[in-house]
């Protein structure tokens, strides 16, 4: 458990230019999210909070690079090989990713014998804000210039696609951590000289230096740009789609007149007996007429099954593990609102918001198809949360793209909301907050079932809302869900 914030000393502090420094010799999670704690104190007393999560990212990467150098220490002196030897460094480093990593504790155990601590230190004077990570081992000259080569490297780069985009060695956390490091000072519109890495009385000391008066945050590069315009150039709906949601708003229309247009899609009308056939509906025998389908989804139903089905007619199928995905986030949602929420208007919201939540990725892996995969593994290695890192490199992220997409096509104003913010739930409209609380949490659900995220990052005031108090409890509901939807697939099929 992370210590608990003293939040009006961190205040004070702030406020009278005083240094906070918080050591540690092994730097565990519970550290790490302490020290983000302490970062938006500081930034938010000077009403600087929106700049968190980028400075996070740097505080992440100087202070995970300074264990691994105090941990390359022991490792070396283990191995009884002198680092500052460049034929025993080249020895060391062939095995020292391998071996520390798979028994990290026996060496993290060693650093915190030998006295090797990771000295962080917040402080602001004026308008100024430094940040410094410090461990008490002093850097090498090789070292060092290896550092500079990767800040000289990121003057070749624009945006963080395009160094993500490139090979570079990284096998002792100093380079593409660097690089994105730089880049995301960029970002803020400071320049590398912004960070600053040297000895200072027998400590490494690596410091970020952020003026707030020269602080402007670059919203749009130029991936986001085009993203933008293969927005811009999507088709608008077919038009048999189109024509059968005039036919649904108009109240002279017969359930006959729709039924039958919908019998001229074989595509449609297929997708609709599914649907009317799927667990949902439990219905006590198998459904094959189109009219009697029709009354059981409900005129509602229908609206939000034609925006599903339109925009996979336009979209890119061939990002199977991405509509994967959607659907098991879908079946999740559905069952969240019939067992936590009980709204019937929501059931059919939460099932098509669930479907369509990541329309923004199978554009964005369209227009850059390798792209979603380096932020995967480069967000994996470093314990990065991959949609913030998403956000912050692209600076436009797939849900703001998703958004964008269902703007165009003229959904309704709360599949736009459960698809804008289906990553903050706390940013969407109140109006809206059921659904999009419902979306946010299946897909958390989905991600958290694959591994990708843990139970402590889902949003505690959504799990609160949804009357899950414990981690046991999510789990629970979690194998739940998952069951019944590995049933439902296998009953499709």
């Amino acid at each position: 458990m992370a210590p608990e914030v003293n939040v009006p000393q961190i205040q004070k502090a702030a406020r009278n230019a005083v240094p906070i420094a918080i050591k540690t010799y092994t730097l565990p999670r519970e550290t790490e999210v302490y020290l983000e704690d302490v970062l938006g104190i500081f930034l938010s007393e000077f009403g600087q909070e929106h700049l968190k999560d980028r400075i996070a990212y740097c505080l992440k990467e100087l202070s995970v690079n300074a264990k691994k150098a105090n941990t390359k220490r022991v490792y070396f002196k283990e191995k009884e090989l002198d680092i500052n030897n460049a034929r025993d460094y080249a020895e060391g480093m062939k095995r020292f990713k391998e071996e520390t990593l798979s028994n990290i504790t026996h060496f993290l155990e060693l650093q915190k014998q030998a006295g090797l601590y990771i000295k962080v230190v917040f402080q602001a004077r004026g308008k100024t804000f430094t940040l410094s990570v410090k461990n008490n081992v002093e850097i090498s000259k090789k070292e060092q210039i290896r550092v500079y080569d990767r800040i000289a490297r990121s003057r070749a780069f624009e945006t963080m696609e395009e160094a993500l985009s490139t090979v570079l060695d990284d096998s002792e956390g100093a380079g593409l951590g660097i690089v994105i490091l730089v880049l995301m000072l960029k970002k803020l519109g400071l320049d590398e000289d912004a960070f600053d890495i040297d000895t200072i009385d027998g400590e490494t000391v690596a410091k970020i230096t952020i003026p707030f008066s020269d602080v402007h945050i670059e919203n749009l590069d130029k991936l986001s740009e085009e993203v933008v315009s293969e927005i811009n150039e999507l088709p608008q709906f077919p038009d048999n789609i189109v024509f059968l949601q005039k036919l649904i708003n108009d109240p002279d229309s017969e359930i006959t007149d729709i039924a039958r247009q919908i019998s001229t899609d074989p595509s449609l009308t297929a997708d609709l007996l599914k649907l009317v056939n799927s667990a949902q509906f439990m219905l006590p025998k198998r459904v094959d007429n189109i009219v009697e389908a029709v009354k059981l989804v409900g005129l509602r139903g229908l609206k939000n099954l034609l925006y599903s089905y339109g925009t996979q007619k336009i979209l890119s199928q061939d990002q199977k593990w991405l509509w994967d995905h959607s659907y098991r986030t879908a079946f999740y949602a559905y069952s969240l609102a019939r067992s936590f929420k009980k709204k019937k208007d929501l059931l059919d919201d939460a099932y098509v918001g669930g479907i369509l939540h990541d329309m923004g990725k199978i554009v964005f892996a369209h227009v850059h198809p390798k792209l979603l995969d380096r932020i995967s593994n480069f967000c994996t290695e470093r314990e990065i949360d991959r949609d913030l890192f998403e956000d912050l490199s692209a600076g436009l992220n797939h849900a703001e793209i998703g958004g964008r997409i269902a703007e165009k096509w003229n959904f309704p104003a709360t599949l736009v909301e459960a698809i804008r913010f289906h990553h903050e739930p706390s940013e969407c409209d109140p109006e809206y907050r059921d659904v999009v609380e419902t979306v946010y949490l299946a897909n958390a659900l989905a991600n958290l079932e694959n591994g990708e995220i843990t139970f402590e990052q889902i949003d505690p005031k959504v799990l609160a809302g949804f009357h899950i108090r414990s981690e046991e409890q999510g789990n629970a509901i979690l194998q739940r869900l998952s069951d019944a939807f590995s049933k439902d697939t296998d009953n499709r099929e």
